[in-house]
């Protein structure tokens, strides 16, 4: 089983109860992909459910990003493998509540 560490910005921490990281296994056989990181996160803490992504389309919220080792992550699918430092726990997947307004 690997495991994943997640960044989740002070919102959803707050919502969660959880300090400012949190770290999520994955299935034996799965592959680290964000879809997999975001199902794993909701199971872990079913408060989350519907804050990341829709709950019927499940895609993700217009004001959540998602970065990885410097990358915004956040229009590729979901099923995209992230890079090999986040599926190795080197460095974390990070949410990002994006500001709006104007």
């Amino acid at each position: 089983m690997s495991e994943v560490r997640v960044v989740l910005p002070v919102h959803l921490r707050n919502l969660a109860r959880v300090d400012r990281e949190v770290t999520v296994a994955l299935p034996i056989a799965g592959i680290a992909t964000q879809g997999a990181v975001l199902d794993a996160l909701e199971a872990a803490y079913p408060m989350l459910r519907g804050t990341l992504r829709d709950h019927a389309t499940r895609k993700r919220r217009p004001l959540v990003r998602f970065f990885a080792c410097g990358q915004d992550l956040s229009h590729e699918p979901p099923d995209a493998p992230l890079p090999a430092a986040v599926a190795g726990g080197d460095e974390p997947y990070v949410v990002i509540g994006a500001m709006a307004g104007g």
